[in-house]
């Protein structure tokens, strides 16, 4: 195993890893920003390097920093978490360059799979279901409107370097395509530096579900079953559960199947998540895989009792699969809520602030991963997850009931400070949700002006997107696209060591 990691994040996922390591007698490495410089993770780490302002271009962006603190430290690899630079092929490779190991899948494969048109084709050649549409690109708008033609309406144009739930646009009808195809391809040169795009069916009254696997280096692989992570906000996830609720055995036995067909066809290596849409029929298609460790994947560790991190560090080291798919045991449900420094009330609006009370819920089975504590300065300049609550039980109601009380109990207060754990359990309450009839329309129905023809329950058609969507500068929790890395180390990398 490696003698010591440098962690290229902040937060509760930085915490996440650092634990990781010490539980496997890794010394850490913590890169932050001045705005991090009292931040729990720098406080718990071996080491820490300021590697730049707050601004996280400049930082926790700042590839040459952070492979210069990696050199300057001794760390023989990198844990890069989740964003930021997760995803970042010529990241990866640049670590390659150095003499580091990056805790991720190969250059090359990112690579393709940040291409998501490229990915289709994949894993189309894989066997894995699409969703009607193209395979291809498609350079003008007369081959996307024969596309578009071809499948019918509605359908949605997307990114091929988009990801997240990011630079996509729903077209309803013929009229509105030239518009959405041009407005698409503007808004994803602007956030990905590409524009080109791709057009697929648009999935009414869908679930979000999506198949943890790990994968080695020598061709080995196994799936740790499904999540369901249909509970979403501008296409980023609020609730996640594992298994998949309410969908036939068979239905999660072949998605989990193909999904892990789908990553060892292209020679992943490490922790991914290969995400579908399930229709009302049950039918599933493809839509993406994510090359990193992913905010949900407490869900995962709870039914699976599988370490993901440790496992993703065993893996980078070169160890083969310490598992084989009949090892896994999968038991009862789990269900994790993020808790972001949001105001619903505000269209989830951030409200940082300073933390002047901080209690963490507890009790039997319920975890909580968080970085926050009392007098903690939650930052305006980063995404504002705060904490993740999740808990387990033999089945899917005591499961909700236990969340509930565990949100109950987390007492969270400061001037302007607001999160979004009122509106989490208003989900819970939502009686679609607790029959798990409900699609990634749950969250919009929700904060819809009530009407007197509008249904109690149920969800319409899902919210997969609803326009172009440009990436908050300030750095998505979870980014789908590549995001241009910086050649401009920060000046004087400073370093001290806890005692």
């Amino acid at each position: 195993m490696f003698d010591k990691v440098l962690i290229a994040n902040r937060g509760e996922i930085a915490l996440r890893v650092l634990r990781a390591c010490r539980e496997l007698g890794v010394r850490t490495v913590v890169v932050h920003s001045s705005a991090d410089a009292d931040s729990l993770p720098v406080r718990l780490a071996d080491e820490a390097v300021r590697i730049g302002p707050a601004a996280s271009r400049r930082s926790y962006l700042n590839a040459a920093a952070i492979v210069e603190a990696a050199r300057q430290t001794g760390a023989q690899a990198v844990h890069p978490g989740y964003g930021f630079l997760s995803e970042d092929a010529d990241f990866a490779e640049i670590c390659a360059e150095n003499g580091l190991v990056f805790v991720g899948p190969p250059p090359q494969v990112m690579a393709a799979l940040a291409d998501k048109s490229t990915a289709r084709a994949l894993m189309s050649n894989a066997g894995l279901p699409l969703p009607p549409g193209s395979v291809r690109t498609l350079p003008t708008v007369g081959e996307a409107q024969e596309v578009a033609a071809e499948v019918g309406y509605p359908v949605i144009v997307k990114a091929a370097a988009g990801g997240g739930g990011r630079g996509m646009t729903v077209v309803r009808s013929a009229a509105e395509l030239p518009r959405a195809y041009a407005r698409t391809r503007a808004a994803a040169q602007v956030a990905f530096g590409d524009d080109r795009v791709y057009v697929e069916r648009y999935l009414a009254d869908a679930r979000h579900v999506e198949v943890q696997v790990l994968c080695d280096g020598h061709g080995n692989g196994v799936h740790l079953g499904t999540r369901d992570c249909s509970v979403q906000r501008r296409h980023q996830k609020l609730i996640e559960e594992a298994p998949a609720p309410a969908l036939r055995q068979a239905t999660l036995d072949t998605v989990a199947e193909v999904a892990l067909r789908g990553a060892l066809s292209v020679g992943f290596t490490g922790a991914g998540t290969v995400e579908f849409l399930v229709d009302e029929a049950e039918r599933c298609h493809f839509l993406e895989i994510n090359c990193r460790i992913q905010v949900e994947h407490p869900v995962t560790e709870m039914v699976s009792g599988i370490d993901l991190v440790q496992e993703q560090l065993h893996v980078a080291y070169g160890t083969p699969l310490r598992l084989r798919q009949s090892d896994v045991r999968l038991s009862g449900v789990a269900i994790e809520c993020r808790v972001n420094v949001e105001d619903p009330d505000r269209d989830f609006a951030p409200a940082p602030g300073r933390l002047d009370r901080f209690r963490p819920p507890g009790g039997p089975f319920t975890r909580v991963d968080t970085h926050g504590h009392v007098g903690y300065l939650v930052s305006p300049h980063y995404d504002s997850l705060l904490a993740k609550v999740a808990v387990w039980a033999p089945d899917r109601d005591a499961a909700l009931d236990r969340l509930d009380r565990a949100l109950a109990e987390f007492d969270v207060a400061g001037p302007g400070v607001r999160t979004t754990i009122p509106f989490a359990r208003r989900v819970l309450r939502d009686p679609a949700f607790r029959a798990a009839r409900h699609t990634t329309a749950l969250v919009e129905r929700l904060l819809a002006p009530p009407t007197d023809d509008a249904p109690p329950a149920g969800d319409g058609p899902p919210a997969e997107a609803a326009r172009a969507v440009v990436p908050d500068p300030r750095g998505a929790a979870e980014p789908g696209g590549r995001t241009p890395v910086s050649a401009v180390p920060a000046a004087g990398p400073t370093t001290w060591r806890n005692r």
